[in-house]
């Protein structure tokens, strides 16, 4: 006869060898001394009467917000029923009961165990998210440590899109609430930046709530900041310009007055973006709240700035296949989403080894940037990922004293960039960037911009000529038709279209350039979250693009084989056949209800 208590005495082995019944661990066995656990399990009866309990709950002391469930069978004929939904009797059914409760207010690691010996025993592992209906399949059938755990769950893509999308609702819950305060948009996202960096000096953190008055607390922050930039080894010169751009949080009226708002805010950046900053390292936060703060500004500021989408600057690092050798340049780096994602696919690729990781961040990384604050704020998102040493220049990127160092120095093969997108007449042309960019690399090295698809397609005047010079003494390997709306979150709505170049090689006569068709990333538009990855396509479409760029691989309706020149379209609809069997009704309205709203816009 089968006998449960032989299963859960292997699982408390198990726990007990993997340190669970240490300190900082909590193992309740079939009850709960937490109040809130246990009114969250009041209905949880397996057989729909009331209160019920796993055989086992673990909670942890430093991250309280996870916990981890365990039910138990004998018998593994009993493992897992087809629907799932015979609680009482499957040990699949029932952990994921128990996790439905407790996924209301908690993350939940789900663990059904079944078998009598070590031999026969089989486990099954799932992830619920907190407030979230769904649960995910979760590590192998193996009962890990808690580090272990905790590393698969901080690391695990489903995660990471919840705590995403939920960092983009508060960038327009905090982008109301400042605009109530009356705090300029161009100083928002310096003020989230700056509190961030205060946050990371612990006398600052500990005591900023014990102030006496507003303008106390402004003058501590500012203090905290200064601390911060001179331990991070900044340039003098450098700091004297941050220092500069924060100078406003002493002067502001509503942040030297209103001392319960200012705490608050503090409290809130640290609990809602600092912490997620601390899970999900290496990505272009600034860079988030920069695109929500300035898309209703009305001024200058943000026209022609295009901030690059955090997936699309991984999938570039992909593209340019990045390893420990690479030195990359972003010559127009903005908040340095780049950069970021460049310098985070080298230090995994590093695998822990600290003398790599140091050189990654202290000689690996330069960036130009033109505009002061958003120099400040390229900075400081180094500094917030534990990097003050990154190269990050400010200045103009033309000139010859930058391009000499830049060259001689750091002797960069890998540039990525994102330029600033042409308004006015008179504004620098895009290829002027990619030119560059391209002219400060080695030779043979890995140029890939994201630039507007007018660009593409220009076969007359400036751009004609820019077309002509870049490649008579570099390649095109590859053009990429971006999604139409990719940039929706950003101010400056644009088609895009991605290029990939080899530098110091003229583009040699007779070879044909690989042009993809990547208008769907899977992303879709949400109230109130903008554009986002709601049905997690991403990945999937993500790995197939960069198969098919590498390996140039031509697929009918998505990329083809083309020899080109300068007058030529740079474009994967110029040379792809149509294949009209796919097309549908919904398909002529969308266009002609673009057209329409195209002559509307430009009044035609």
């Amino acid at each position: 006869m089968a006998n449960e208590r032989k299963t859960e005495k292997i699982v408390r082995d198990y726990l007990a060898k993997l340190g669970y019944y240490k300190k900082g661990f909590v193992v309740y066995e079939q009850q709960c001394d937490n109040p809130k656990i246990d009114k969250l399990l009041k209905n949880a009866s397996k057989k729909g009467d009331g209160k019920g309990y796993p055989e086992f709950i673990i909670q942890s002391d430093k991250y309280s917000d996870l916990i981890i469930v365990i039910e138990c069978k004998a018998d593994i004929k009993k493992h897992e029923s087809q629907t799932r939904d015979k609680y009482s009797e499957y040990s699949v059914d029932g952990v994921l009961l128990y996790a439905s409760f407790l996924s209301k207010e908690y993350d939940v690691i789900s663990i059904a165990v079944s078998g009598e010996t070590t031999a026969e025993l089989k486990i099954s592992q799932f992830l619920n998210l907190k407030k979230d209906d769904k649960y995910f399949s979760f590590v192998k059938n193996k009962i890990l440590n808690f580090d272990d755990y905790y590393n698969a769950y901080i690391n695990d893509e489903n995660k990471f899109k919840q705590d995403y999308e939920n960092l983009l609702s508060y960038t327009k819950e905090l982008n109301d609430n400042l605009h109530t305060k009356k705090i300029k948009e161009s100083q928002r996202s310096l003020l989230i930046s700056g509190i961030l960096i205060a946050l990371q000096d612990v006398a600052f953190k500990n005591s900023y709530t014990k102030h006496a008055q507003a303008r106390d607390l402004a003058r501590s922050i500012l203090l905290a900041i200064k601390i911060q930039l001179k331990n991070s080894n900044i340039p003098p010169d450098k700091i004297n310009k941050l220092e500069s751009s924060y100078s406003f949080i002493e002067s502001n009226t509503t942040l030297t007055t209103n001392k319960q708002f200012f705490e608050n805010l503090i409290f809130d950046i640290d609990l809602k973006v600092n912490s997620f900053i601390k899970t999900h390292k290496y990505f272009d936060t600034l860079g988030q709240f920069y695109i929500e703060f300035l898309r209703y500004a009305n001024n200058d500021k943000g026209l022609g700035i295009v901030l690059t989408p955090p997936h699309i600057t991984e999938l570039f690092c992909d593209l340019a296949e990045i390893n420990n050798d690479s030195i990359i340049l972003d010559n127009c780096c903005g908040t340095s989403g780049f950069l970021i994602s460049g310098m985070k696919k080298m230090i995994v690729l590093a695998n822990g080894q600290k003398k790599i990781i140091d050189k990654i961040k202290r000689k690996q990384i330069v960036g130009v940037e033109f505009q002061d604050e958003i120099y400040t704020l390229a900075v400081s998102n180094m500094i917030i990922h534990n990097d003050g040493k990154s190269n990050i220049m400010l200045g103009d990127c033309f000139e010859n004293e930058t391009i000499k160092q830049i060259k001689d120095k750091f002797k960069p093969n890998i540039g990525l960039l994102n330029p600033p997108y042409k308004i006015k007449k008179d504004d620098i042309e895009e290829f002027a960037f990619i030119w560059n960019n391209l002219e400060m690399l080695q030779k043979k090295g890995k140029c890939i911009a994201i630039v507007p698809m007018s660009c593409a397609l220009s076969q007359s005047g400036e751009m004609l000529i820019w077309k002509q010079k870049i490649l008579e003494h570099h390649t095109l390997e590859a053009v990429m038709s971006m999604p139409d709306e990719l940039f929706h979150n950003s101010k400056v709505g644009v088609v895009t279209s991605a290029m990939v170049f080899t530098s110091h090689i003229p583009h040699p006569k007779g070879k044909k350039t690989w042009f993809g068709y990547w208008k769907d990333d899977g992303f879709i538009k949400v109230k109130n979250k903008g554009r986002i990855d709601a049905k997690g396509k991403w990945n999937e479409i993500k790995q197939k693009w960069v198969n098919s760029y590498l390996n140039k691989e031509v697929i009918a309706g998505h990329s083809v084989m083309e020899e080109v020149n300068a007058e030529s379209e740079w474009c994967a609809e110029a040379y792809m056949e149509t294949d009209y069997s796919k097309l549908s009704q919904d398909d002529f309205e969308r266009v002609i209800k673009n057209y329409i709203a195209f002559n509307f816009l430009n009044e035609r």
